[in-house]
């Protein structure tokens, strides 16, 4: 058997960052197994649909390093790989079930429905179909038909089953099929429901794992149920947990962060952002949190898969991010930074500048934090750089640094002479320090002052302070 798994994202807006969740489980388990990764775009709720949405999501995937053996660009032998191109296929596979009592036509009307399910609901009972249409006469239903009365086609759930599937992440689950309603899988458009198409689909696409999320888990008993009524052999399922916030609540869209664009607009790495992932759903079997994806696909196992609900943190994500930055060469982080640049600035300073942010950049979004005073002479706070010492104190410290800085010039050896200037007065030398970088950048948090300075150049140093001594 060779393996193939699938992702089936709907193109309803900006690709979800927990599509990019489980396509990682998706992808590693089929190319550890030498498989096939499927992409597949279900696009049957017409109404939800946002243009460029389909094109996005493909873009998004390759960005992450996610990429499909079969896609609805790419093509393949299984395809169309849009659900809207496979119309005529649910209508087959729809009208099989009809025929053989597996499904039946459904005309009831929404009032009926609406007062169906409130009386059920006063009753305190679950809220399902009562099957009322199950046995209509065939002339009737011909009729029906003829006149071109506004149906459904639904499910017909036999009571009294028990429906059992081992998942591969979280062991046997058991469902009695009373409580499956008789779900509807054509609507009244003309289109299948999710659970009508997925099964189909996966069926002919040959997928043999279904690894998807665990809000999937009740509908699993439904999908079980048509590969049974069309004597298909079941694939195997599991079901990962959902991505959650710090609230314990579902990472929805609704929320911040959800979109995978997000994560590349604001300069994380991707591979970073598949790192952080692969670690909220599974765990290295030698402790490790920082690994390729080559590796986990390697390393993967079921067993390891997190059960829990796992948090996602993004000042971890950031912290990891700020770790795979490290690792990368001035010239390539210089390749990254500049998209997201607001100053036009030299290759050659860029890299001096890189080479002293590299440690501190946590996202390439944040370099113009870093930039800024290098380009722009800082406005600054007096507030600030006289908050620990009065104001004839601080214009000592400054003029003391320019002259040593013009007698020794900008180097470790002049900082050697302040900081002994500083002890000798009794200065706190944080404090002293704080004087100088808030002269000179007007920020309290910067790269090591001595390089920073170094790059301004010493007539540049020389006029920021002392238009703080004139101030």
């Amino acid at each position: 058997m060779k393996v193939r798994t699938r992702i089936a994202p709907s193109p309803t807006g900006d690709p979800h960052i927990g599509t990019l969740y489980q396509s990682i489980f998706d992808y590693a388990f089929s190319k550890q197994n030498n498989g096939d990764f499927i992409l597949r775009i279900e696009d049957t709720d017409r109404e939800r649909l946002k243009e460029g949405s389909e094109i996005n999501i493909i873009q998004s995937l390759k960005w992450a390093g996610i990429k499909p053996d079969e896609d609805p660009i790419i093509g393949g032998e299984f395809g169309p790989y849009r659900q809207s191109e496979r119309l005529e296929i649910y209508h087959k596979y729809i009208q099989e079930l009809i025929d053989n009592k597996y499904a039946y036509y459904c005309f009831c009307s929404k009032e009926r429905l609406d007062e169906l399910r409130q009386n059920q609901i006063k009753q305190k009972i679950q809220a399902k179909y009562d099957k009322f249409c199950l046995n209509l006469k065939k002339d009737e239903i011909d009729k029906n038909l003829k006149e071109g009365i506004p149906h459904v086609v639904r499910l017909n759930v036999k009571p009294g089953e028990d429906i059992i599937f081992e998942d591969l992440i979280r062991g046997e689950i058991k469902f009695k099929s009373d409580i499956v309603d008789d779900q509807v899988l054509l609507k009244s458009d003309g289109y299948p429901t999710y659970h009508a198409a997925v099964v189909i689909d996966d069926y002919l696409m040959k997928i043999t794992h279904i690894i998807r999320g665990e809000e999937w888990i009740s509908s699993t008993p439904k999908h079980i149920l048509l590969y049974k009524a069309f004597g298909w052999d079941i694939p195997y399922f599991a079901h990962l947990s959902l991505l959650r916030n710090r609230d314990k609540s579902k990472v929805a869209k609704r929320n911040n962060n959800t979109s995978i664009n997000w994560y590349k607009e604001k300069g994380f790495l991707p591979e970073a952002l598949i790192n952080y992932l692969i670690l909220l759903g599974w765990s290295h079997p030698d402790g490790k949190e920082i690994f390729p994806l080559s590796e986990f696909i390697s390393k993967f196992s079921f067993d390891r898969v997190n059960k829990g609900g796992p948090i996602f943190d993004i000042d971890k994500l950031r912290w990891i991010n700020g770790l795979y930055i490290r690792s990368k060469s001035i010239n390539e982080i210089k390749k990254y930074v500049k998209p997201f640049l607001n100053y036009e600035i030299d290759n050659q300073k860029l890299e001096e500048i890189i080479k002293l942010v590299q440690d501190r950049l946590k996202v390439f979004s944040e370099i113009n934090e870093y930039i800024n005073f290098f380009i722009e002479k800082p406005n600054i706070d007096m507030k600030m750089i006289t908050e620990n010492y009065p104001i004839n104190e601080v214009k000592v410290i400054l003029k003391h640094t320019i002259d040593t800085l013009i007698k020794n010039g900008i180097t470790h050896e002049s900082e050697t002479l302040l900081r002994e200037y500083a002890n000798k007065n009794n200065y706190n030398i944080g404090n002293f320090f704080m004087i100088i970088r808030i002269a000179i950048t007007g920020k309290t948090a910067t790269p090591p002052l001595i390089e920073t300075m170094q790059i301004l150049g010493i007539d540049e140093v020389k006029e920021r302070i002392c238009n703080i001594i004139d101030k």
